[in-house]
């Protein structure tokens, strides 16, 4: 039975893009049956029905029923963990466990500081790109060489998209590495209920005649919403906006609508309200504006829902990739919120456009970014190391 290691950022109950992948890869290769596995991470804050993490602490737990090593943290610099026990940690998995198959989660250089102890040791080993550094450019050069290092040693690289590979300083210079697997959905997660129904048809009766457009995502400025509330002054009044989620530039966000009663900030929302809001929407707004958004799970949900999607043109980004213009929905040029603006008001206009979009975006995520396809990717890329 082969043994697979993967090296995560963090796990659930944390909740986050790269702890989604880790946990769907887990769950594709544990379908198999024919393989061990086990999980090393940080540890973080987070707390969900039976899991109860602390940051400062070193635990072992099952996630799904396999093995996780989650090691305490002691800071954090520059959105990085920092672990007295990582390196002890890895040691012993590396030595006692000894992995047939590691997964390495990228960007994440302390983690990577300590496996290139173990690279000359006899394992397959998968580079699973999520994004490059962009935001901290000093830390990007700062670790360049040890960038190199492991895209020398990686069997496999995979990207979520091929044009993050053509996008990428790094990747694309290691094509003959790379391998597409775009991220997925969970189907499951956004199954529609009476409940979540009911809300969505108060929604509907108490904006009704309104066109809803709908956000979701961390407040942070990657994500970009400061050019969604700016577009919405560009609309009048048949228009309502709804912005979920939290992070630190929700009060510059509020500062910036405070006198535009059309945008309304819905703040962190439950699992069922959100999938109201996706329900309830004519437009899902998703104005990501720089490659910090590789993908984009949530910009995949929104359209899962058949409805059309607006975004940013960003170079090298799987966004659009994801959406693609004028078939699943409208492009418009980076931070030109006046752009985002009107192609609001077109879709708006046109209800056989926004229908035709809709459509089409629904399929093109059960076409390609269903866990199903996942699972059947992962599988075969595992199954030919």
């Amino acid at each position: 039975m082969k043994r697979i290691l993967q090296i995560s950022n963090y796990l659930y109950p944390n909740i986050g893009g790269i702890e989604q992948v880790a946990r769907d890869i887990a769950n594709a290769i544990a379908s198999e049956g024919s393989y061990e596995q086990k999980i090393i991470c940080f540890n973080e804050n987070a707390s969900d029905g039976d899991y109860v993490c602390r940051r400062n602490e070193t635990a072992y737990d099952l996630v799904d029923g396999i093995e996780v090593v989650r090691c305490g943290c002691v800071t954090k610099q520059f959105s990085q963990s920092l672990s007295l026990s990582f390196g002890r940690e890895l040691k012993k998995i590396m030595f006692n466990f000894r992995p047939d198959i590691v997964v390495f989660h990228y960007p994440n250089p302390f983690e990577a500081f300590f496996l290139t102890n173990y690279l000359d040791l006899n394992f397959k080993f998968v580079l699973y790109w999520h994004l490059d550094i962009v935001k901290q450019k000093l830390l990007g050069k700062l670790f360049n060489n040890q960038t190199i290092k492991l895209l020398e040693r990686a069997d496999r690289v995979i990207a979520t998209s091929p044009l993050y590979i053509e996008g990428s300083v790094y990747l694309s210079k290691y094509k003959n590495k790379c391998t597409v697997i775009p991220n997925c959905i969970n189907q499951t997660r956004l199954t529609i209920n009476e409940d979540i129904e009911n809300m969505s048809k108060q929604i509907r009766n108490r904006y009704r005649n309104r066109i809803i457009c709908f956000g979701v995502g961390r407040h942070v400025p990657y994500k970009g919403f400061k050019y969604l509330v700016e577009a919405a002054k560009y609309l009048d009044d048949r228009f309502i906006v709804f912005i979920a989620g939290i992070g630190d530039e929700t009060e510059n966000l509020k500062e910036l609508a405070k006198h535009d009663s059309k945008v309304i900030f819905l703040g962190k929302v439950s699992d069922g309200d959100l999938l109201s809001y996706y329900l309830s929407m004519d437009i899902f707004c998703f104005p990501s504006i720089t490659k910090n958004e590789a993908f984009g799970i949530a910009l995949a949900e929104g359209m899962y829902f058949g409805k059309p999607a607006i975004t940013f043109n960003i170079p090298g980004s799987g966004v659009n990739y994801v959406n693609l213009d004028g078939v699943t929905g409208i492009e418009c040029q980076n931070c030109n919120y006046k752009a985002y603006a009107s192609a609001i008001k077109k879709l708006a206009d046109d209800a056989a456009i926004r229908q035709k979009m809709g459509n089409a975006a629904r399929q093109r995520i059960l076409d390609n970014f269903t866990a199903d396809r996942f699972k059947r990717n992962i599988q075969s890329l595992i199954d030919c190391l």
